[in-house]
């Protein structure tokens, strides 16, 4: 028997279920870009929560756009005061500025 088969037979495969929802119906959040989709920058919030066998998923809007989007829960990020356009462009300009 090798060290890996002991391994094996000492740690037995983990079953996971469902992850759980992290984001609730109003949360503010950032979709994460993709190469698959193109999508408006700036907040989306959270208005329903999609039923997933595996993956949580979420309807977002954001209101750029006149539909809402489907998104699994590793393509967001919770959205804080730093991370709207504005704060964004202000801290591009402070850290990029000459003079």
């Amino acid at each position: 028997m090798t060290t890996a088969d002991m391994l094996l037979r000492a740690n037995p495969a983990v079953r996971r279920g469902p992850s759980t929802p992290v984001f609730k119906i109003g949360d503010s959040v950032l979709l994460k870009p993709s190469f698959q989709y193109a999508s408006a920058e700036g907040v989306y919030r959270i208005t329903a929560l999609m039923p997933s066998d595996g993956q949580p998923q979420y309807r977002i809007r954001n209101e750029e756009e006149r539909y809402e989007r489907v998104a699994q829960q590793d393509s967001l990020e919770l959205a804080t005061a730093s991370s709207t356009p504005t704060t964004r462009a202000m801290l591009i300009k402070r850290t990029f500025a000459r003079g």
